[in-house]
């Protein structure tokens, strides 16, 4: 075999770590080396899920598992025959890492730390020989004579027979220029997986506030979640906020973030079950107070709130319940409207739908279609999950599709 051949991984992050270390590994003859224009390394795996690092997600059938991306799922399925989360969970045991998974699906190392995800991947990374340079900025990429110079913000140049980019998903149109330069197209960049602001809306006075089982719709869409909400200081947060605001990131983007919600706060009843209920309530407890309790599940602060919003005294009584007042409650309960003005970014769990274009890159191999030897991971390409694990699956696949047709192309190249 001919000695010298190099791999440059662009980024240091989730995809960008498991692309180059499992090239390493796969083919110790390959050169590998990670660039990372910050100071910091696999800083997303640091701080996901609150700093135990959502590895991945508990299912196991594929058709499943990519209804959790809003976009890319099609491509993502394809690949997942390749790499899936079982893999996942056997790569990092194999390691020593075991994961557990919790009663919503979320897979974390047992440890409840992110740091043993993050210390499994340098320890395989200095195993394998991987060198890593921070502080290395990439600001051009070009191919010619079967090979890709790279430019560096600090003034460097440097060479390489294959380039994976795996520089996590950009925010800006003009953060892809050097990706454009290079011959590859953009979906525009959106955010998603972020909470909703509600500004001086008197719910927010409820801060703290959780509510299990919501659904949450978009009006004038079909757009529609249900799970955990979280009432916060500036609106609506928790699991179905998240991953509403990633299945219509595109449409909310278009309206500039201001857009109308409906609430449903009793997910497990209609119309006609709550009034039923409700009959049933001005009977068996007529002589109470409507303020008295709930037997809906509701927090009672929340169900305080709404009869408010719903004009009902504290002084009223189920039997002495006017229908109109009750009328008004089973709206807020069931369709309770809301303006949403702005978007905040929820912490860790950030990302960015867009990126390269699918049908540019073989699913495969993960290959560009149009530069031979670039290969792309992660978050850079237009696939984003919602919040759960999938985004950190999605790095885990591309990066091990991409490193295992590096090794096997420079193999082949080399024999």
């Amino acid at each position: 075999m001919k000695a010298g051949k190099s791999l440059i991984v662009i980024g240091g992050g989730a995809a960008g770590f498991f692309c180059a270390v499992n090239v390493a590994r796969l083919n110790p003859d390959l050169s590998v080396t990670i660039l990372e224009k910050t100071g910091k390394l696999l800083s997303k795996v640091k701080v996901s899920g609150g700093g135990r690092c959502n590895v991945t997600h508990s299912c196991f059938d594929i058709n499943e598992m990519t209804k959790g991306y809003p976009r890319g799922g099609s491509f993502v399925k394809k690949i997942f025959h390749q790499f899936f989360t079982t893999d996942t969970i056997n790569w990092y045991k194999e390691r020593g890492v075991e994961l557990k998974a919790e009663a919503d699906g979320r897979m974390f190392p047992v440890t409840n730390s992110s740091q043993t995800i993050i210390d499994c991947l340098l320890q395989e990374a200095g195993k394998y020989k991987v060198a890593i340079k921070m502080h290395h900025e990439v600001n051009e990429i070009f191919y010619k004579n079967d090979k890709f110079g790279l430019k560096i913000k600090n003034g460097l140049n440097l060479e390489a027979d294959y380039l994976c980019i795996a520089a996590g998903g950009f925010s800006k149109m003009n953060m892809h220029e050097w990706l454009i330069k290079a011959g590859h197209s953009i979906s525009a960049p959106v955010p998603s997986l972020f909470t909703f602001n509600m500004p001086k809306h008197p719910i927010t006075k409820l801060m703290g506030v959780t509510v299990g089982d919501v659904s949450l719709k978009m009006a004038g869409t079909k757009l529609q979640q249900r799970g955990p909400v979280l009432i916060t200081h500036w609106g609506l947060s928790g699991p179905c906020v998240l991953r509403l605001s990633a299945w219509a990131a595109r449409e909310v983007a278009e309206k500039n973030w201001q857009f109308a919600i409906s609430i449903n706060w009793v997910s497990q009843y209609n119309e006609t079950t709550l009034r039923a209920l409700f009959q049933e309530w001005r009977l068996k407890y007529a002589s109470q107070k409507v303020f008295f309790g709930n037997s809906l599940g509701l927090p009672k602060r929340l169900w305080e709130f709404l009869l408010l919003q719903s004009n009902i005294d504290e002084k009223i009584r189920w039997a002495e319940l006017p229908a109109k007042q009750q009328n008004l409650l089973v709206k807020n309960l069931l369709n309770y409207e809301c303006e949403i003005s702005g978007k905040t970014t929820f912490k860790e769990e950030f990302v960015t739908a867009g990126g390269i274009k699918l049908t540019e890159i073989d699913h495969n191999t993960m290959m560009s279609k149009k530069v031979p030897n670039l290969f792309f991971a992660g978050e850079i390409i237009d696939v984003d999950g919602i919040t759960g694990g999938f985004n950190f699956q999605n790095a885990w696949t591309t990066g091990y599709v991409a490193a295992k047709n590096i090794a096997a192309n420079f193999v082949a190249f080399n024999t």
